[in-house]
């Protein structure tokens, strides 16, 4: 039994490449190099995450609540609201992050309008690519507003982290 289980997993890949699946590579539609990536931006510290999109950073002695660019989670009483939420936990919690802006600085809340890298890793993207958040487009920040949505239409394709639950199956990108 062992054995012909071992058989059929070390088959997979090829009767996949056979019916031409082509698995997702992450980041591949990324032409350019994201902001933040080479130390453009603002360094901070995360002190608190709210949700999958909002955070609390520390930048010198101040506190300042956080608003990421291009993206939309689940809210507290929503599907997947914990998912979207522990996954932002774990790209940010604790760690220094960049935060980019594009044209806004603040929101109607007050809060900071920011694209969020850790390391290399562009947090707003990764979100939407594992199917944590879906695109939301607010004028004037649209930087990467086309891309985010190529981002979210493969994460629905291969019904990725939220998408099953039918939370994004809203039909638009505009909040």
């Amino acid at each position: 039994m062992r054995r012909m289980l071992t058989l059929a997993l070390l088959s997979l890949p090829m009767i996949a490449c056979a019916v031409g699946f082509t698995p997702p590579t992450p980041g591949a539609l990324y032409t350019e190099q994201p902001p933040g990536a080479n130390g453009d931006g603002e360094q901070a510290v995360v002190t608190s995450v709210i949700d999958g999109d909002t955070i609390d950073v520390r930048i010198g002695a101040s506190t300042y609540r956080v608003r990421y660019i291009g993206i939309n989670t689940p809210e507290l009483d929503e599907p997947c609201y914990r998912e979207a939420t522990d996954a932002n936990a774990a790209f940010v919690s604790g760690k220094t992050v960049t935060l980019v802006k594009d044209e806004s600085n603040t929101d109607r809340y007050g809060r900071l309008l920011r694209y969020i890298y850790v390391d290399n890793i562009f947090v707003n993207e990764q979100l939407i690519l594992q199917g944590y958040a879906e695109v939301v487009v607010y004028p004037p920040d649209t930087r990467y507003a086309d891309y985010f949505t190529r981002l979210e239409q493969e994460a629905a394709q291969f019904e990725r982290g939220c998408h099953p639950t039918g939370i994004f199956d809203d039909g638009s990108y505009t909040r």
